[in-house]
């Protein structure tokens, strides 16, 4: 069965191709402007859905993986994509010092059905000085990043620690996207991994 990862995100690559199965990338063009939820879980699980099912109606003979991610800050603010260098700051300095949580949602849709499931984790952040601030920005890193953050690369430098799946808080939960594969009759755990199971 052909598996398609419905994300345009390096991040999200490189961890499916870490499991050292074949895979072809399909980014959705869902608008997620489009979603009107507003409760942080709901919608990543929502938008990672809509991910999928925009691409599986293209390639509905395939394995399809949606994903979204989502951060809120310690006060409750949603934090999603930045939308400029100022808006990139003003994120960096509610999360400076204080724990973000972080949803990030998976959905997998198949010709045998639709199963879904959420990571949710906590980022612990250090108090981060205008200079660490003025350099994030500087680098540019923030962009295309949910809570303008990442976990991976130099971004760990301003993380002190973190509760929970640290892939999940890349973009692709994978422990979690490995049950819901197996519900849909895919194997990772065998020889001839990424086959449907004949038994499913």
């Amino acid at each position: 069965m052909r598996l398609i990862l419905a994300s345009a995100s390096p991040q999200r690559k490189t961890l499916l191709a870490g499991l050292g199965v074949p895979f072809d990338v399909i980014p959705s063009v869902f608008n997620e402007t489009g979603c009107s939820e507003r409760d942080p879980p709901k919608r990543a699980s929502i938008l990672a859905r809509r991910k999928a099912e925009d691409v599986h109606a293209k390639h509905s003979d395939a394995c399809v993986i949606g994903c979204d991610t989502l951060v809120v800050a310690s006060d409750g603010t949603l934090l999603e994509k930045p939308a400029n260098a100022d808006d990139a700051e003003r994120m960096l300095r509610l999360q400076s010092g204080q724990v973000s949580i972080v949803h990030s949602a998976i959905c997998v849709r198949s010709p045998r059905g639709m199963h879904e499931g959420i990571a949710s984790s906590h980022v612990h952040f250090k108090k981060l000085s205008e200079q660490e601030i003025a350099w994030w920005i500087s680098i540019g890193e923030w962009k295309d990043r949910s809570g303008a953050f990442q976990i991976d690369g130099r971004g760990q430098l301003m993380i002190e620690r973190i509760e929970g799946d640290w892939t999940g808080i890349v973009g692709l939960p994978i422990f979690s996207l490995g049950e819901l594969m197996e519900k849909v009759g895919i194997k990772w755990k065998t020889e001839n991994s990424c086959l449907p199971d004949r038994q499913a």
